[in-house]
């Protein structure tokens, strides 16, 4: 997605989000920097997350991630997007 990112993970027990958030989001801006494509801002403040709590709603929650690009328009079909075949599918 242009504008956001969608992650859908298992973290390991005692793994705290909001570390693994701020990597990402450091490691993302260091590569843009080297890149020359820094930008006023890359990253919003804070993020928001949602906690999957059934095994069945997993299914659906990586359908909903993976159907992103097709909603947005940026892909025809879900097999021009290279992610489509998650394991969950």
């Amino acid at each position: 997605m242009p504008d956001h990112v969608q992650w859908l993970m298992q973290i390991r027990k005692g793994a705290e989000l909001s570390a693994i958030v701020q990597k990402v989001k450091s490691q993302t801006s260091k590569a843009l920097k080297r890149q020359d494509r820094q930008l006023d801002r890359n990253w919003q403040r804070g993020f928001h997350d949602h906690a999957l709590r059934k095994e069945e709603d997993l299914i659906a929650m990586a359908r909903y991630v993976v159907a992103n690009p097709l909603r947005a328009g940026l892909v025809k079909s879900l097999r021009d997007y290279p992610l489509w075949d998650a394991i969950w599918l």
